[in-house]
């Protein structure tokens, strides 16, 4: 049992039994092909962190080597991400001067902070916080934050100095630049976009015209960033663009990352206590979607709460190593799968390349435009914007539309923070209200059946003399009064009911509020000579009313299904005339 609970925490336990050498080939080509896409990813990342590129290089080696020892996703790729990276710099331009050493500190605070976060929830097993995020709310954040990205990097593609924390600001800001355009950036920018975009539609299918299969066009084809940053560097040195006004990463430290404890502040540590925590429920998110997504895709499984301990894990090391905020990302897990990664050994081999690459290929990257690295950014987050998701939304729920709208136009207007903020409130607001509002059913038997539908939505046969309703959610204290008084509107109206009969059949709990609820609605019924029943009540919810008195002063009776109720109720009624029904039907909540 002890090394079963060992095993739980420590997933390499469980997949480095049977390691083989098969699986060894598979994880090292995907670690080569990750590793290829993964370096110019991770210093133009850095960039819109507002870090400096190495730091992106940092996040990418010690992070992906410890999650390989807690992650049970077998190929999820942790790393710097797009929106992870944006509400990084949005975090710590509050608190820190963006360039400064400072602002570094910062950045590798939040990871510890966010990495700590992670770690307790799922020590504690509360990965069920994160479903405070809809999926409306991610949705609308992602795409508002890739349109805010893609602007964002619009001034490195334009070679001009601007800022803004929102689109608006942005916006405002490049704008009063215009003329200070510098043509050479402008030039690398745009070729670099389009030769980007056309990689992701037009190379595979050159490659396969040239003979290759499709599974290594398709692979080929990762590496256009590579590309991109190559002729990049070579149009630089041989045209001397950087005299012309070019920006270039210029130097990169040489050499492994630096381990040690962050600088702990503790004024810092409050002022990034909360976005750390927005960062930790979005990058959990993101990244536990994507892995269960690709572990569907192989008929295996992950763990979201050993999920949180693995990446909780990667951060601390983040911060331990000089990195930021980090969790699995899309494109590079796609990849990794798509290259063949069997276990996440395959993300250890991406660090050690990601490691030799920091100690042997920095020089290289001297001269490498950050209009590039901003083209890699903006071809990255333009396919995380789907406006076709508002459409379909609308179509299946305004409730959803509402928040998924209103978040993306508080996090355009105000900022990524407040966009967050403000989903996850009309999310719950919308919830509570829903919940207020349960559908309730007058149902009645559908001819020659044992069964009972809505008598607005079928034909069905009733008993003037007995009211029976279907409450199509659990009772609670915000829905308790609602039901109350729909019941006594209904009673009301129906001078010849002399019982009524509550269906159970979606009612998963019944709280303490509810419970007083049920008992005045029992005493009441009871004045006017109503006897109240209840069926098809499920175990767990029986379990509860048994624990209480309800059911020894129920003044009617509890029955297996509601067919018996009805059944039972029609014979004592024996040699009784049956009163016309004149009453009205239901004024549901919903039809």
């Amino acid at each position: 049992m002890k090394r079963f609970s060992v095993a739980s925490y420590l997933p390499i336990l469980d997949w480095g039994r049977t390691y083989s050498a098969r699986t060894l080939t598979g994880d090292l080509v995907a670690a080569v092909i990750v590793t290829i896409m993964l370096i110019p990813q991770s210093l133009a990342y850095a960039l819109l962190a507002g870090l400096p590129p190495v730091v992106g290089l940092y996040a990418s080696i010690l992070p992906l080597l410890i999650y390989a020892l807690f992650g049970t996703s077998r190929t999820l790729a942790v790393g710097p991400v797009a929106v992870v990276s944006l509400m990084t710099a949005a975090a710590v331009s509050e608190v820190a001067a963006p360039g400064s050493a400072e602002y570094v500190a910062a950045a590798a605070l939040l990871a510890l902070i966010s990495g700590a976060m992670l770690l307790v929830l799922g020590l504690f097993r509360l990965g069920f916080i994160a479903n405070l995020l809809s999926h409306a709310v991610i949705s609308g954040f992602i795409t508002a934050s890739g349109i805010l990205i893609a602007v964002s990097q619009l001034k490195h593609i334009l070679g001009v100095s601007a800022g803004g924390r929102n689109l608006v600001e942005i916006v405002v800001s490049i704008s009063g630049t215009l003329g200070q355009i510098n043509v050479h950036t402008l030039a690398i920018g745009m070729v670099s976009v389009g030769f980007l975009f056309w990689v992701r539609t037009g190379l595979k299918p050159l490659l396969m015209k040239t003979g290759l299969s499709p599974f290594v066009a398709g692979l080929v084809s990762r590496a256009g960033p590579v590309i991109a940053v190559a002729v990049s560097i070579l149009a630089v040195l041989t045209f001397d663009l950087a005299d012309k006004g070019v920006r270039i990463v210029g130097e990169i430290p040489a050499g492994l990352p630096p381990l040690h404890l962050p600088m702990i502040d503790m004024s810092l540590v409050l002022g990034l206590i909360g976005p750390a925590a927005l960062i930790s429920v979005i990058g959990f998110v993101e990244s536990v979607s994507v892995a269960q997504t690709l572990a569907a895709k192989r008929r295996q499984t992950i763990t979201p709460n050993q999920e949180l301990v693995g990446l909780g894990a990667a951060n601390i090391a983040s911060a331990f190593s000089g990195g930021y905020p980090v969790t699995g990302g899309f494109a590079r897990s796609v990849v990794n799968f798509d290259a063949g990664a069997e276990t996440p050994a395959a993300g250890a081999f991406t660090a050690i390349g990601i490691a030799l690459a920091s100690l042997f290929l920095t020089p290289l990257l001297y001269f490498l435009p950050i209009a590039t690295l901003a083209a890699t950014i903006i071809v990255a987050v333009l396919s995380l914007v789907d406006f076709a998701a508002l459409k379909r939304t609308w179509a299946y729920s305004r409730h959803d539309f509402a928040a998924m709208i209103t978040t993306i136009v508080v996090t355009l207007a105000v900022g990524v923070e407040a966009g967050v903020v403000t989903g996850v409130g009309l999310s719950i607001a919308l919830l509570l209200w829903r919940t207020s509002r349960p559908h309730i059913a007058i149902v009645g038997q559908v001819p020659g059946t044992e069964h009972f539908r809505n008598v607005k939505r079928h034909e069905v046969v009733t008993d003037p003399r007995i009211l029976s309703l279907r409450i199509d959610e659990s009772l609670n204290f915000a829905n308790a009064r609602t039901i109350e008084d729909f019941i006594l509107n209904e009673i009301a109206q129906r001078p010849s009911v002399r019982h009524l009969v509550l269906q159970c059949t979606a009612v998963n709990e019944i709280d303490g509020s509810a419970l007083e609820s049920l008992e005045l609605i029992m005493h009441r019924l009871s004045d006017q000579g109503i006897a109240l029943h209840l069926s098809e009540v499920k175990g767990p919810v029986m379990d509860r009313l048994k624990r209480a008195s309800f059911l020894e002063h129920l003044t009617g009776g509890v029955y297996l299904t509601h067919y018996q109720a009805m059944a039972a109720l029609a014979v004592g009624f024996a040699g009784e005339a049956c009163p016309p029904d004149r009453s009205a039907r239901a004024s549901e909540p919903h039809s």
